[in-house]
């Protein structure tokens, strides 16, 4: 599997940006996927995550009730809208595949691979 994150931007706080994350591959839809960011000097942390038909969700609390994560895999693409932006939403944006899953928990890093090239998302104040 091969991931392209696109959809990033610079953006006013308040305002909104849609990402996308296009998978090559037939098996897209096998799979559970996830978002993730790192700021600046920061680790890559979780955003959201979805499972392989997109009914269950999972969200960090830092962007929970803002961002919403959805899929569609007749085109092997995920989404993530995101909603009244803050400058701390500043990262590169991160999409990739779920392939182990040691727990319940949806955000684990050590959980994920096949990592796309990221999307800069700059929130100005």
């Amino acid at each position: 599997v091969q991931l392209q994150a696109s959809g990033g931007g610079l953006v006013q706080a308040g305002g909104s940006l849609r990402l996308s994350c296009a998978a090559s591959g037939r098996t897209f839809s096998r799979y559970s996927m996830g978002w993730f960011r790192q700021a600046p000097g920061k680790e890559r942390e979780f955003v959201a995550a979805i499972s392989d038909s997109g009914g269950i969700t999972a969200y960090a609390d830092s962007v929970k009730g803002r961002f919403t994560i959805s899929r569609e895999n007749g085109k092997n693409t995920m989404y993530l809208e995101m909603n009244s932006l803050k400058p701390e939403d500043t990262a590169v944006y991160y999409c990739a595949v779920r392939v182990h899953y040691y727990s319940d928990y949806a955000g684990a890093l050590h959980e994920y691979a096949y990592w796309g090239q990221g999307t800069l998302v700059t929130v100005s104040s």
